[in-house]
């Protein structure tokens, strides 16, 4: 392999071209690497661990916004005993029909997505532990730390963790919902992206699920490809660790989880993106083995003229993905 982002010198704008000279068709032949042989049951058994959690969810209402939903803040606890915090969105009026769990980029989340087409639906929007409204003292919320923390020990990966607390956001809303079985979607960006690729792979009660410019995705490309952000953290930190850091990330390769994802996907995966690797979000897309769709945006953690209409259109197509989720 290649070290080239061990030499990496940003001065003037990005010091490398975020499209990494990848056209559309070279991006959709992009892989995956070999997984280890334990890469499903080290998944799977952490699931099991998970699911052994009561979440114990503690709801507080707050206000009623002018766009028609219920807004509280609740808190579960997932695993190691830490305390997730969120938001919940229910809608005023009718009756939720579908359970959505959504997540949030390295930037965190200061408050919930209100756009967001699904007014019939339970909305629930968890801070991973260590980031936003789930701060904790033990774990810094920089993403560039935040993302090396415990990167030595597969088993104590905070991404792990993370996975975990999107699994303990799914008991809490079965919790407060059991009738939604089977009726659960999920949406993660960027940093979700990449945790939603994981927690997928394991976890059956997720019916249909959307990921937007999705991180973790060929995690030794990941490492060649210079790019800014909480990837660059992670290239710095295993070039003086390259053996245990490629050890560690085999099982935070959210390109081998999709191999495992058996439910309708959607995906918006950007052809130019400065901090989430194009083929790494390709490579996602690309392994996902089932039903899947593709919207394809001009660019990703970055501004450009057409964003507002992409996203627009984004949203309708996710107001029909997710249609049959309202059973």
């Amino acid at each position: 392999m290649s070290d080239d982002s061990c030499n990496v010198i940003n001065k003037n704008g990005y010091g490398f071209d975020p499209s990494y000279g990848y056209s559309l068709e070279r991006l959709l032949t992009v892989g995956a690497p070999k997984a280890p042989k334990d890469f499903l049951a080290f998944w799977q058994q952490c699931y099991q661990h998970a699911l052994r959690v009561a979440p114990l969810p503690k709801i507080t209402f707050i206000s009623t916004d002018k766009s028609g939903w219920q807004v509280f803040h609740i808190s579960y606890t997932s695993t190691d005993q830490r305390q997730i915090r969120c938001w919940l969105l229910l809608p005023k009026y009718g009756v939720v029909k579908r359970g959505f769990v959504i997540g949030h980029g390295y930037g965190g989340r200061n408050a919930p997505d209100f756009h967001l087409p699904f007014q019939d639906s339970a909305l629930l929007f968890p801070c991973f532990r260590g980031l936003g409204l789930s701060s904790e003292p033990d774990i810094s919320a920089d993403p560039f730390w935040h993302v090396r923390h415990h990167i030595e020990d597969a088993d104590r990966y905070v991404l792990g963790g993370c996975v975990e607390d999107v699994w303990l956001a799914v008991s809490t809303l079965l919790n407060l919902f059991p009738y939604l079985s089977g009726q659960i979607g999920y949406l993660g960006i960027s940093f979700a992206g990449g945790i939603g690729a994981l927690a997928l792979a394991v976890d059956p009660r997720i019916a249909r699920a959307h990921l937007n410019v999705p991180t973790f995705g060929n995690q030794p490309l990941r490492l060649r490809l210079p790019s800014q952000g909480s990837a660059n953290s992670v290239q710095q930190y295993y070039c003086g660790h390259k053996k245990q850091t490629l050890k560690v990330l085999r099982y935070y390769d959210a390109a081998t989880a999709a191999r495992y994802i058996n439910i309708p996907m959607h995906c918006a995966c950007a052809t130019f993106d400065p901090c989430v690797t194009p083929p790494g979000q390709f490579a996602i897309y690309n392994s996902l083995p089932r039903e899947k769709q593709l919207f394809v945006l001009e660019a990703g953690h970055y501004s450009y003229p057409n964003q507002a209409q992409q996203q627009n259109q984004l949203i309708d197509e996710l107001a029909a993905f997710f249609a049959p989720l309202a059973k």
